[in-house]
């Protein structure tokens, strides 16, 4: 190609793309995004030769040396992932980039080349040219390119002064984007989305990293009041997701979306986030950063900084502070410390477990790592919560966990909303939970699951809108969680507001049709309604969505059954419970509970005393009206027991 031909084809157009061959730039919209190396090269050569099969040993023949020594497979795969990336294309649905199984690699988009014109500008307009574009679908159709004309002296004159008039027009853009007229700013991001980073590894042991790495950012931007950030769990749902920018936008009604991807290489790590604004699709910000994985909290720290600034959110300068400081850590340690996330995640029984030994580990290897007692903490206080661990061993073993990350890292939230949650759960000092809760939420007022456990403890103590009110803010960081959106409906219940609390539940169900304690709800807003059968059916139906021998759920279908009168199946599930009491299955205040339903109340406060000095968490609902403690409300014994409790009367 003679050389004329080949500067006219070095800018190259595809969609909302141009890349220019010989800067070895691309740019989306006008905005370079951030891509380079063996990636660009390869996208370089594709484009070169639209809608030709390029073959994988024609790329390692130019891009990897005879004589480099590397895994070529291994680094061609994540070359293309990369561009993927950058181009938001899929190798399933290929809008950019197709895939020739076994071949190799073809160029499928339609290219306009953008080719300067002939005029030479002086030197003080050396920056101004004008563009001719050529379309062409694939490599079917050659380009012609129209043949030079020398201008003259009349159009030079017109197409100069029409480039005045238009760097006038951007320069105005430009001052009114920065404090003009309001009708041209472009609107305040005040809320966000991390979306989960791509794991370009080729190794799915590796996704831990990836989800670490997303579960960090959130973290960190989270501790910002003035912006919302949407929580780990409803982030989780866009995994692997096609849904396109504007689309998540308005699900989640947010306005900007960060995305990226993670890759670690023997010691470094290398993390590319870009920033998008939700409505518009527009890219704002693209960065990448390449580090030693045991600075890879300092990398955290970085990339939130920069996007903070991006957004241009002024920080207080107590969340300056919070966003400054990381230390290196030694990368076994922190990758014990991920690993123990990963599984912390999962809130099952076991992978509780497997949580807890891996965040042991991390402690084993540096006893001053305060995020590995964060974790520890979480774990055992929702084994205990949930009856895997007993209640007084887990006790001790979150509340020591957590004092100790407090001690190494008075900044951090999470161990305030343990401790808060022992207060409340275990040790009913309803005191010392309301203050460890206000604490954690001044260090994070982003944290859904502080606001969520707030939530409960404002409902435990009787006071409904304020519980509701925190209910309806973890909600607006988590939507899509649904045991967030559950308890909402459960807080409404609560309260008295039954019609509120089904039109919640009905949305949560649309989520989830199976969603087994959605059913449990239900089938309480049925009871409180007096549909005594349709509330069997709920509480039914939730059991056989469990999968399980849920006792919480047997419970309440054992007390649907006695308050419709069917004492031969409540007593059914009497007995399959206290049998499972035995075995250290079930909690004293569940066998209580269902002897209030069955209007035997000595045998109930005889069972209710037993739960009383096990310190059985069941025991925290007692002020809640309308569900399992309404049968014993009037016997005197209930006042004097709420009032040991330690609930205000």
């Amino acid at each position: 190609m003679p050389p004329d031909e080949t500067q006219a084809h070095a800018v190259r157009r595809f969609g909302a793309f141009e890349i220019d061959l010989r800067s070895g730039e691309l740019r989306k919209s006008g905005m370079r995004l951030r891509i380079s190396g063996q990636p660009f090269q390869i996208l370089a050569v594709l484009v070169e030769r639209p809608g030709e099969v390029v073959t994988r040993e024609e790329l390692h023949s130019k891009l990897w040396p005879s004589d480099t020594f590397v895994d070529f497979d291994h680094g061609l795969n994540n070359a293309v992932a990369r561009i993927r990336e950058v181009l938001d294309d899929s190798s399933d649905t290929p809008r950019y980039v197709e895939t020739i199984p076994r071949r190799g690699y073809r160029f499928i988009a339609a290219l306009a080349y953008v080719r300067p014109a002939t005029v030479t500008p002086s030197a003080s307009e050396s920056k101004v040219s004008s563009a001719h574009e050529i379309t062409r679908p694939g490599a079917s159709d050659p380009s012609v390119l129209p043949t030079d004309r020398r201008f003259s002296s009349t159009r030079l004159r017109v197409l100069l002064g029409g480039v005045t008039v238009l760097i006038l027009f951007t320069l105005a853009l430009v001052l009114n984007r920065g404090g003009g007229a309001k009708g041209t700013m472009d609107p305040a991001i005040k809320s966000l989305v991390v979306l989960p980073l791509k794991n370009l590894s080729g190794d799915a042991t590796q996704e831990y990293l990836a989800d670490g790495m997303t579960e960090a950012l959130i973290g960190r931007l989270s501790r910002i009041h003035d912006l919302r950030v949407i929580s780990r769990t409803s982030v989780m749902v866009f995994k692997d997701t096609r849904m396109s920018a504007p689309e998540i936008a308005e699900r989640l009604r947010i306005d900007a979306i960060v995305e990226g991807s993670v890759i670690r290489e023997g010691s470094r790590v290398r993390v590319t986030v870009q920033l998008i604004r939700g409505a518009t699709d527009e890219h704002i910000w693209a960065e990448e950063y390449e580090q030693e994985y045991r600075s890879i909290l300092t990398l955290q720290e970085e990339v939130t900084r920069t996007i903070v600034q991006q957004i241009k959110i002024r920080l207080t300068p107590q969340e300056q502070v919070g966003l400054s400081g990381a230390r290196a850590v030694d990368p076994q340690v922190h990758e014990n410390y991920l690993k123990g996330r990963y599984y912390f995640n999962q809130r099952t029984e076991d992978s509780l477990n497997r949580s807890i030994a891996y965040f042991q580990q991390a402690i084993t290897g540096d006893p001053s790592y305060a995020l590995a007692y964060c974790g520890l903490a979480d774990a055992y206080a929702l084994l205990g919560f949930r009856g895997g661990v007993p209640s007084k061993h887990a006790l001790f073993e979150a509340k020591t966990a957590a004092l100790k990350a407090i001690e190494l890292d008075d900044t951090l939230a999470e161990p305030h909303a343990s401790l808060a949650f022992i207060a409340e759960t275990h040790e009913w000092d309803w005191a010392t939970a309301e203050r460890e809760y206000r604490r954690a939420l001044e260090l994070n007022p982003g944290d859904a699951r502080a606001r969520h456990w707030y939530a409960g403890y404002l409902m435990y103590v009787g006071r409904f809108e304020e519980g509701i009110a925190e209910a309806k803010r973890a909600r607006d960081l988590d939507p899509l969680s649904l045991p967030v959106n559950n308890a909402l409906a459960g807080r409404l219940l609560v309260a008295g507001r039954v019609d509120e609390a089904l039109k919640q539940l009905q949305e949560t169900l649309e989520m989830d049709p199976h969603f087994a304690p959605g059913h449990q709800t239900l089938g309480w807003a049925y009871l409180n309604k007096g549909k005594h059968e349709e509330a069997i059916q709920e509480f039914q139906e939730a059991l056989q969505l469990s999968g399980t021998d849920d006792t919480d759920l047997m419970l309440d279908l054992g007390f649907a059954y006695a308050a419709v009168g069917n004492r031969e199946e409540a007593r059914r599930i009497l007995a399959k419970l206290k049998n499972l009491h035995d075995r250290g299955l079930v909690p004293s205040g569940s066998i209580g509970i269902l002897y209030g339903a069955l209007g035997e109340l000595n045998e109930a406060f005889a069972w209710l005393e037993k739960a009383y000095e096990e310190r059985d968490p069941e025991l925290t609902y007692l002020k809640v009206p309308g569900r399992r403690f309404e049968p014993l409300r009037h016997d005197p014994r209930f006042q004097d027991l709420v009032h040991r409790v330690g609930l205000p009367d």
